[in-house]
């Protein structure tokens, strides 16, 4: 109490520092009128305020003053006794950083007001809370910086204090609140210790609940849920188990859990959130041409009453910052997001995690504690309701097409909530597509064989210096929900019903099935814009030029697809017409114009082109099997329809794996008929009246040559599948392991790019490789025994037998030359 009585010392003190305060700061009241209140003027009157700041004090001295209410700084009377002052603070004192001082609990003058009621029946003492807010709450700043330091859930410190003054000085709200009574409190005979208990909870809970009013509620995770997870039973057997382990104490693995917990944890500040988004309007405005928003609806049709997971794409580190934003200006409480412990960088990890990011490790493997608190934090944030983010491919892909779901977080989600499910939860799907990339630099260099940049803070850095290249418009669709619990249902009926051991033995494969059907849901709800069509038209040309004409006839027939024989109800078409989407690439500086005679020519820019081949693998998938029909027929001019089925069959066995296709075997003759309607009604193929066989147009023909260019999109795909399966063939089953197979098909895949016409720049990329190889492990077409040998059988070949039919024929002698040409095991 040293600085009160200093107060009480120096009464000039207190006036010359209240008013240089109030030479700046400036109050609103409430309530306008302090009649108002009520306030018995038999009784004394004392102020609470909740924490212990010389400002919250100079303020609460001024007003009283001001409005006429008894003097903060006067003397109370109880009784014969004069306490020295009528105000006290409900919290402990702090330090500059925040944190607690001292261990007293309770405040000397309540512990003597309560004292003095209890010996004397007849005395009652008026407790005012006062609440001083400095600023407004967060949603209705406009200045990054204020939002930053605006009144948050964390008691401050005296630095942040002081900035709150000179940011807020002329926005600060006092709050006069009803009083509180000590005598009605005292009834039932209560002692000293347990009254100064209750006295202290009802204002702590008073206080609470204004600042909820204020501020929005309370989700610091470190302030609230940090225990919870240190008593689940899961954390507590894993403590135990490495307090024996390791040979230390209970408490020192206590200790350890701890450290892990805050680690991991958010530090959810509403402050920073609005900071965030008020940084974030700055930044679309300036990068971008605006966003693009589809099928939110969907989102808030579910929010009430079920816990959303949302699982994004996951093409660049703004993925993390966009969707929150697009959430928060739609009114919805932001997701935690997963982030990879990578991005806990000084400085930005701390506002990472202030804006909700919880933290990560890479690999649990020989952390069985960790392992254990981060299972139990995840569980607690859904069990709770917290709205969740993450990444369910586990990195940013480097080559534009969805990559191989990984099980981790998204079987933790699983487990969690077959262990409590009295919450629905749902998956939401979220595709994301840029026209430019921050990223892209670096992320052709890694496909050019250079080794994946570590994150840091210079990196971000030298990111956003250059980000003021990137311009275009962000495509953001949600595509349709998976409730998880009707999910279950068809994996394994009365799967509420089973033991924890029992749940075990199907929760994996639920898992897998769950990534595979989240990966298909993502590309179903992939957004077609100018950059995709531009890269699909122009890539497959020889040279990366076109006529313009010729290339706007192309643009037309992928709209026409897309139009016709969409690829899934909640795909996006790009609403430009063809001549619109050119303009608009030119704009972008993805393509130039050269003037001709014959017909102005459309080019791509030569350090585009790696980009563009990134933009063109976003919608693969959309026309994969267009693209196939026409590689078929343009390779063999003649098909009769039951060949052709029976070769889109086989081929996409190996395509929907790596595509994430959306049509089971089932529904695939459907598809392709109705791919095969359009490609007839625009000219690209012919059908015969009488034997009903299909065609190509004449070789010497227009529509021939942009049959050959649809095919073209697809072909280094099926390229890279058919260098795999030739290198399979020739070694034979139980010959090579998945990393032999991995190398092999990478420095060969090097090979045939520089000694022959693969020079899609992607083709030799080794991840692509290894999401092939994994994917068939997945399918069941590749069996690893216990050695790490590869085994397979005639339903993996078959789609080689039908490489005659899409390739050319030297590119399948090139492939089975260098197949042949010598493999390491």
């Amino acid at each position: 109490m040293a600085v009160v009585d200093f107060f009480k010392l120096s009464d000039w003190f207190i006036r010359l520092a209240r008013r240089l305060l109030y030479l700046w700061v400036r109050t609103s009241v409430f309530p306008e009128n302090p009649s108002e209140l009520g306030l018995d003027p038999a009784k004394p009157v004392c102020y609470v305020l909740q924490d212990r700041h010389l400002s919250n004090l100079l303020v609460l001295f001024e007003e009283s003053r001001r409005t006429g209410l008894p003097r903060a700084e006067a003397t109370i009377t109880l009784g014969r006794q004069v306490l020295p002052r009528s105000f006290f603070f409900l919290n402990r004192d702090r330090s500059l950083a925040g944190r607690a001082r001292d261990g007293s609990s309770y405040s000397l003058l309540l512990a003597r007001l309560i004292s003095q009621a209890i010996a004397d029946p007849l005395i009652d003492v008026q407790l005012v809370p006062v609440v001083i807010l400095w600023g407004r709450s967060p949603d209705k700043q406009d200045s990054v910086l204020k939002a930053l330091f605006s009144e948050t859930w964390r008691p401050p410190g005296a630095w942040r204090q002081m900035l709150a003054i000179l940011l807020h000085g002329r926005n600060v709200l006092v709050r006069y609140n009803a009083a509180i009574s000590l005598r009605d409190l005292l009834q039932g005979g209560l002692a000293e210790e347990p009254a100064l208990r209750k006295l202290s909870r009802v204002l702590r809970v008073h206080f609470r609940r204004q600042r909820q009013m204020a501020i929005g509620p309370d989700l610091s995770h470190r302030n609230t849920q940090v225990d919870a997870v240190l008593a689940g039973e899961q954390v507590r057997a894993a403590i135990a188990s490495e307090a024996a382990i390791a040979g230390i104490s209970p408490g020192e693995a206590k200790a350890r859990a701890a450290n892990f917990a805050i680690e991991i944890a958010s530090d959810y500040s509403y402050g920073v959130v609005r900071a965030l988004e008020l940084f974030l309007s700055w930044l679309w405005t300036r990068l971008y041409d605006g966003t693009e928003l589809h099928n939110f609806d969907t989102v808030t049709r579910i929010a009430a009453g079920h816990e959303i997971v949302y699982v994004p794409c996951h093409r660049s580190h703004i993925d993390y910052l966009l969707l929150s934003y697009i959430i928060i200006r739609k009114g919805l409480t932001p997701p935690h997001i997963a982030a990879g412990a990578n991005l806990n960088l000084p400085l930005v990890g701390s506002l990472l995690r202030r804006g909700g990011a919880f933290f990560l490790r890479r690999s649990f493997k020989g952390e069985p504690l960790y392992a254990a608190v981060f299972h139990e934090y995840l569980h607690l944030m859904l069990a709770r309701g917290f709205p969740i983010e993450y990444f369910i491919e586990g990195g940013r892909s480097r080559s534009g097409r969805m990559l191989t779901p990984k099980a981790g977080i998204l079987g933790m989600t699983v487990q969690s909530f077959i262990r409590e499910h009295a919450r629905p939860l749902v998956f939401v799907p979220v595709y994301i597509g840029y026209e430019k990339l921050i990223e892209g630099r670096s992320y052709l260099g890694e496909l050019a064989g250079k080794p994946k940049q570590r994150e840091s803070l210079w990196g971000l850095v030298t990111s956003v210096r250059n980000i003021k290249r990137v311009f275009g418009k962000v495509h953001v669709n949600f595509g349709e929900p998976l409730e998880l619990a009707g999910f279950l249902d068809q994996q394994q009926p009365g799967w509420s019903e089973e033991t924890t051991a029992s749940q075990s033995l199907w929760s994996r494969s639920a898992t897998r099935n769950a990534a595979a059907e989240l990966a298909k849901r993502i590309n179903e709800a992939a957004v077609v814009n100018p950059v995709n069509l531009i890269a699909l038209a122009l890539l497959a040309t020889p040279k990366h030029t076109a006529d313009e004409h010729a290339l706007q006839r192309m643009i037309v027939h992928y709209q026409a697809l897309l139009r016709e024989a969409p690829y899934a109800p909640t795909t996006i078409p790009c609403p430009l017409d063809a001549q619109q989407v050119v303009t608009y690439a030119e704009r972008l500086a993805v393509v130039e114009r050269f003037a001709d005679p014959l017909g102005d020519l459309i080019r791509v820019r030569d350090e585009q082109a790696p980009l563009l081949a990134y933009f063109r693998n976003n919608v693969l998938h959309v026309f994969a099997l267009p693209a196939l029909v026409a590689c078929l027929l343009s390779h063999n001019r003649r098909l009769d329809a039951a060949r052709v089925t029976r070769a889109v069959s086989g081929i996409c066995a190996l395509m929907r794996a790596e595509l994430f296709l959306r049509w089971p075997p089932g529904e695939l003759e459907a598809a392709t008929e109705a791919v095969i309607r359009v490609l007839l009604a625009r000219g690209l193929l012919c059908r015969s009246p009488t034997s009903g066989r299909l065609a190509a147009p004449e070789p010497i023909s227009q529509e021939f040559a942009e049959l050959h260019l649809l095919g073209e999109t697809i072909r280094p795909l099926l390229e890279r599948h058919f260098l795999a399966l030739a290198l399979l063939d020739r070694r034979g089953s139980g010959q090579l392991t998945r990393q032999a197979l991995e190398d092999n098909c990478h420095l060969l895949a090097q090979r045939l790019s520089l000694l022959y016409e693969f020079n899609t720049p992607e083709f030799p990329e080794k991840a692509t490789f290894s999401a092939f190889i994994a994917n068939l492990i997945e399918a069941d077409f590749l069996h690893e025994d216990d050695q790490g040998l590869l085994h397979f059988d005639e339903r993996l070949m078959t789609p080689l037998t039908h490489s005659e039919l899409v390739l050319s024929v030297e590119a399948r002698r090139a492939i089975r030359r260098i197949a042949g040409a010598g493999v390491a095991k």
